[in-house]
Parts: C-alpha cells; sequence; structure tokens
C-alpha cells in the first residue's frame, strides 16, 4: 500500500517504500547540488518501488541533461502513467517534466509558473524553468529572461528561507541580473548549508566573473574543484570557467591544459555542457590569438553535427555553428543555414533574427569576411540573452563581434561596446583592445593607444606567458 510522506522541501511523494523514499531524496539533492551519482539512486529508487512516479520524474530530468532524450522521454511517460492516485504536487510536477523533455517548452514553463505559485518550494520545477529560460526552448526567445527568472525566484524566496538547493539557484539570478554581491553572499550562505553544492560553487564562480577578477576567481574554483568529484558531468562546466580565468589571466597552455583533460568531449559522459565548453573554448582561442586552437575540432564537431539538420535550442544551435566555422565545415555550416532559413520562413523569429545571422555571421568571421559578418551579429547584440546561456557562455559571442568590428575597421561601434563593458567590470583584454582602436582608428589617439596597451601589458604580465601569439602582438604594439 502506496503512503505519501513529506521529502526534505515539505512536499509530498507517494510511495509503499521507505527505502525508495530514502534513495529518491538522496538522488535529488544530488541533482540540485550537480554532484555525481544522482542516476544510480534514483534507479535504485524505483527498483525499490517501480511504481514511485516521482522517482521517473527525476530519472527523466538526469536523462535529458545526459542528452539520452529517448530515455528520458521514456522515463516522462512511466511518470504520467504512474500519476493516477498521487497528490497534486506529484501529478503537477510529472507534466511539466513530460513537457520539459518532449520539447514543449512553452507549455512547460507556463506550468512551472502555476505550480510555484501553489508549491513555492519546488527547487526541482525551479530548476527547470532555469534551463528552459538559459535553452532559449520556448517562444522566440525572451531578450531579458534574467530579468523574468529573477522575479520568479524573487516571489518563492519567503517560503525557501536558507534551504541550501533554493539559495544556489537564487544566486544565479542575481548575478545575471547585474548583481554579482549579492549572488556572492547568497552563494556563500548555500555552501554553508552544503559545501559540496556545486550550483553554488558555479554562482561564486560567476560572481567572481562579473566583478573582472579572474585572479581570485581561478584561485577560488581550482581549491573548490579539488574536492569535487571528476566524474560528475558539471566538472565539465566548471573546469570550462576555470579556463576562461586561465584565459583571462593570458595563461594559454593552462587553458589548453583544461580543456584536454577536462572539457574535451570523450573525458567526460555526453551532458548539455559538452558541445558549448569545448566549441566556445576552441573557438575564443582562436579569436584571441588568431591562430588555430592548437586541438582538434573533432570531437566537437560529432556533438555538432546533429544541429545541422535537426531543431533544438537556440543555444545549442548557435554553438554549433561555432564548431563547424571553427572547423572549417561549409557543408555543415550550409545545411545549418539551410535549416534555420526554412524556420524562419516557416515563422520562427528566434531562427529568423538571431540564430540563422549568428551561424551566417561566424562563418563570415572564419572566412575572414569581417564587413559581412558584422553586418550579420551587429543587430544581434543586443538581444543575445534570446538565445539563452549565462552572460559568462554568452560573452563569446560579443568578444566575436567586437573582433569582428575591430577587423573590419568599425572602430565607433568596437568602442561603444567596450566602453560599456568596461564600466561594469575591469578586463585586461578589453584595455589591449580599446588600445588597439586608438592606434587603428583615423580619428585614434596615439598617446591614450600607449598608456592603454602599457596598461594592458602591465596587468598580464605576472601570469601571462609571453610566448602567446595574444601577448606577442601586445608586445610589438609598443
Amino acid at each position: 500500500m502506496c503512503a505519501m510522506v513529506k521529502n526534505r522541501n515539505g512536499l509530498t511523494i507517494t510511495t509503499a517504500s521507505p527505502t525508495a523514499a530514502e534513495h529518491y531524496q538522496e538522488g535529488l539533492d544530488l541533482v540540485l547540488s550537480q554532484n555525481y551519482g544522482s542516476e544510480p539512486e534514483l534507479r535504485a529508487a524505483i527498483a525499490a518501488d517501480d511504481g514511485f512516479a516521482m522517482a521517473h520524474v527525476v530519472l527523466a530530468y538526469i536523462l535529458h541533461l545526459q542528452m539520452d532524450v529517448p530515455a528520458a522521454r521514456q522515463a516522462a511517460d512511466s511518470a504520467l502513467e504512474l500519476s493516477a492516485g498521487i497528490s497534486r504536487e506529484e501529478r503537477q510536477l510529472a507534466r511539466i517534466m513530460h513537457c520539459f523533455t518532449h520539447g514543449k517548452g512553452a507549455e512547460a514553463i507556463a506550468l512551472v509558473h502555476e505550480h510555484l505559485d501553489d508549491f513555492p518550494t519546488d527547487t526541482l520545477a525551479m530548476r527547470v524553468a532555469q534551463r528552459l529560460y538559459m535553452l532559449g526552448c520556448f517562444g522566440a526567445g525572451v531578450p531579458d529572461f534574467p530579468n523574468h527568472l529573477m522575479a520568479m525566484m524573487t516571489k518563492v524566496a519567503p517560503a525557501n528561507g536558507d534551504d541550501w538547493a533554493f539559495l544556489g539557484q537564487y544566486s544565479f539570478a542575481h548575478h545575471e541580473t547585474n548583481q554579482p554581491e549579492k549572488a556572492m553572499a547568497l552563494a556563500t550562505r548555500s555552501l554553508e548549508g552544503n559545501p559540496q553544492n556545486a550550483v553554488a560553487c558555479h554562482s561564486v564562480t560567476h560572481s567572481y566573473f562579473e566583478q573582472g577578477d579572474a585572479a581570485n576567481g581561478g584561485r577560488w574554483l581550482a581549491d573548490w574543484l579539488d574536492g569535487f568529484d571528476r566524474r560528475a558531468s558539471y566538472n565539465t562546466h566548471l573546469s570550462w570557467h576555470l579556463a576562461l580565468f586561465e584565459l583571462a589571466q593570458g595563461r594559454y597552455s593552462q587553458a589548453l591544459d583544461l580543456y584536454e583533460t577536462h572539457i574535451r568531449p570523450g573525458v567526460q559522459a555526453r551532458n548539455l555542457a559538452n558541445l558549448a565548453d569545448a566549441a566556445s573554448l576552441l573557438w575564443r582561442l582562436q579569436v584571441y590569438s588568431g591562430e588555430t586552437p592548437g586541438k582538434p575540432w573533432d570531437e566537437v564537431l560529432d556533438l555538432a553535427t546533429p544541429a545541422a539538420d535537426s531543431p533544438g535550442a537556440a543555444f545549442r544551435d548557435c554553438h554549433a555553428a561555432l564548431a563547424f566555422a571553427g572547423a572549417g565545415d561549409a557543408d555543415a555550416t550550409q545545411r545549418l543555414v539551410d535549416r534555420l532559413t526554412a524556420q524562419g520562413e516557416q515563422g520562427d523569429d528566434l531562427s529568423r533574427e538571431m540564430t540563422l545571422p549568428i551561424a551566417r555571421g561566424a562563418a563570415a568571421f572564419a572566412a575572414g569576411d569581417y564587413a559581412a559578418a558584422a553586418d550579420l551579429m551587429g543587430p544581434t547584440y543586443p538581444m543575445l540573452a534570446r538565445i539563452g546561456g549565462s552572460h559568462a557562455q554568452r560573452e563569446v559571442f560579443e568578444d566575436t563581434l567586437l573582433e569582428t568590428y575591430i577587423r573590419a575597421g568599425r572602430y565607433d561601434e568596437a568602442k561603444s561596446m567596450l566602453d560599456e563593458r568596461l564600466s561594469r567590470r575591469s578586463s585586461v583584454r578589453d584595455t589591449y583592445w580599446l588600445g588597439r582602436l586608438e592606434a587603428e582608428a583615423v580619428s585614434g589617439n596615439p598617446e591614450a593607444s600607449h598608456r592603454l596597451l602599457a596598461e594592458a601589458r602591465a596587468a598580464w604580465a605576472p601570469t601571462a606567458e609571453e610566448g602567446a601569439a595574444e601577448l606577442q602582438r601586445l608586445a610589438a604594439s609598443l
């Protein structure tokens, strides 16, 4: 006989087995903290009670993160089939997960908001909403999705108190709305409740990024990762953040080492972060140095190839475009462009206005047609949030546009972007780019250029590799 019990967040779960309930809670907490071992716990819960609908719900979420969409949908289907006789909150979450795994993003996000009105402590529902916002998975993309996410999280905050899982997610909403200090405070509170909460670690990392503090951010993250199970899929993404801190300090070899040992497809189990992290890091290396990244694109192409022909999230498609352009795969680029063009003609505004110009712009950049790349990507800049992802993830498209403007001789547009970015946080690379502008622009200021370039070189000097191409160009310009 099934019994309705309460989980750690005070929500009802229906199961015939106390053992299943214990495995479920442990598995859910591992999911919410992005730690290794959640799938075995959920499968143990199902083994103890194969009629346990919520175990199938959480398993569906895990499998979706692993990019095993057919298995995720099967688990979500099972949850719906088992939902008769369980509590209303469980039935609603089963519907949410079913929509999420079956590509019905608009319906899923609406259901999440309705669900949280009644059950504001459901942190898994919050996580689903965050993923939908960040992957650009519904409607025509939400230009100000961070504010929508913040509004949702703020609304439920009073009901969640100091719950570590909630605080980690709430922190994310803060740094994505330009509140890195508050994000840091919330993430720190979350880590006090669960020192192994990788979601809170992620927000601490973002807070350092948003404040332009690569040195302290890199040290903090490297120390935290020392105690983190590298088998966890989130190890890929956190290592990517560490690689960005290394690049911000001019440490190309360290960034490449992290790529080889933690980020390169094949060294971790497949997950949603593999394509975006690998493609964006190799692309950044190419943009910053002006040279090939020193690592092959083959494995990244394998992850990106389905995007050439199969509809998916805008965030995925934009990173697939970087992989195709970086690898010089003209055929895959054209197939992607053809698919996105057709989707746009069928009324898909997100494809027509964002993903397609970014894909074509990346290809033009790789081909050296910087005027075309600037024309294509420039209009997307004010609306980049529509493709999803965090600010740190979207920065690769900002940086590409900046480098495009400089190479195309469109200095006023580049300076406007740099002034805005530097007003928010310090950046050695942005200072270097600003110095390049002053040196190359017809109306430039040679004295200002020399001062900015010298400032950038001095800031990089304690950490940077002198042999790196970007640093060699900087030294030669002085």
